[in-house]
């Protein structure tokens, strides 16, 4: 092994030691409860979707078959996880967060959140932003490999699981950017669940874009009224951005709403989100009013802009 690899395996140990000190998980229960890091791992992921067999949380962990099933022997015994054969095929043993193993779960989340904004209050904004941008940069780096930069961008209709991909994204991403509250996502889920029970195939559309099958935005057009469509739901992915999926996404919406007809297209958004400002004026949308709300947990300029067909 030569120098610069000894130092930069070095490099990683020192980070390792610094954080796993900062985010406590080498404590003997992790957040101070009885509970080890995987075991809190395991009952997150039957959280956040239950109903799934032990090889399906093995491979989404990373963690071996065998240990996995010590731990969920653990949390069976202790009430938070339970187990019932799966009603379509007898055969598949399906796991889930008990009731007790959800609330469980609620405490540890919010105490951690405690935790981690206790650990940020000492920055300034500038440093935390800087912070949480070097987290994300060592996820994409170590995480799965992006899109392949030759691979053609397809802009597809929503399919089995997008409408939830696009509410679950929507919540993640305004919260990490904005923090606004859940509030906002229970919008966009309402906002979701309207255009797939009333859909008007002649008036409204969404799509999908993806590369190489990962999924990097959406966009839908809605019906506001007669004569007078709507952008709703437009977000793509920040590792995707800078490469002209927003200008298609828009473009193809604003497109489609002349061809069916719309003399007008209108959309709500906020003051500050300046990428989204930028795809909207290229566009040649223009801004006709805005006022101050409270909503989302924060108080925000809400914006209505227009454009003529």
């Amino acid at each position: 092994m030569d120098t610069p690899i000894k130092a930069h395996v070095e490099a990683v140990r020192r980070f390792s030691r610094f954080y796993t000190k900062q985010v406590g998980p080498l404590n003997e229960g992790l957040l101070e409860s009885a509970y080890s890091l995987t075991e809190v791992r395991v009952l997150c992921e039957l959280v956040r979707e239950d109903a799934r067999n032990a090889s399906e949380v093995a491979a989404a962990l990373g963690v071996d078959p065998g240990y996995l099933s010590r731990i969920l022997k653990r949390l069976k015994k202790r009430g938070v996880v339970s187990t019932e054969r799966s009603k379509d095929d007898r055969r598949r043993i399906l796991l889930a967060a008990t009731p007790a193993g959800r609330r469980l779960f609620k405490a540890l989340d919010k105490i951690s959140s405690r935790q981690i904004q206790a650990m940020l209050a000492g920055l300034s904004p500038a440093d935390q932003a800087q912070a949480v941008d070097a987290m994300r940069s060592i996820e994409t780096l170590f995480g799965p490999p992006p899109p392949n930069e030759s691979s053609p961008l397809r802009l597809r209709p929503p399919g089995p699981g997008d409408m939830g991909w696009v509410v679950q994204r929507h919540g993640e991403l305004y919260t990490e950017l904005r923090g606004w509250d859940a509030t906002f996502e229970a919008l966009v889920a309402d906002i979701a669940s309207k255009f797939v029970r009333n859909f008007d195939p002649a008036k409204e559309r969404g799509w999908i874009a993806e590369i190489d099958g990962a999924r990097l935005g959406s966009i839908f057009l809605t019906r506001h009224s007669k004569t007078v469509g709507q952008l709703r739901m437009l977000i793509v992915e920040p590792a995707a951005r800078r490469r002209g999926i927003g200008a298609r996404l828009v473009g193809e919406c604003v497109s489609h709403a002349r061809h069916v007809g719309y003399k007008k297209m209108g959309l709500y958004t906020s003051k500050g989100l300046d990428s989204a400002r930028r795809l909207y004026e290229a566009e040649g949308f223009q801004l006709v009013k805005e006022e101050t709300e409270q909503v989302w947990g924060k108080t925000h300029m809400a914006q209505w802009w227009e454009l003529q067909l």
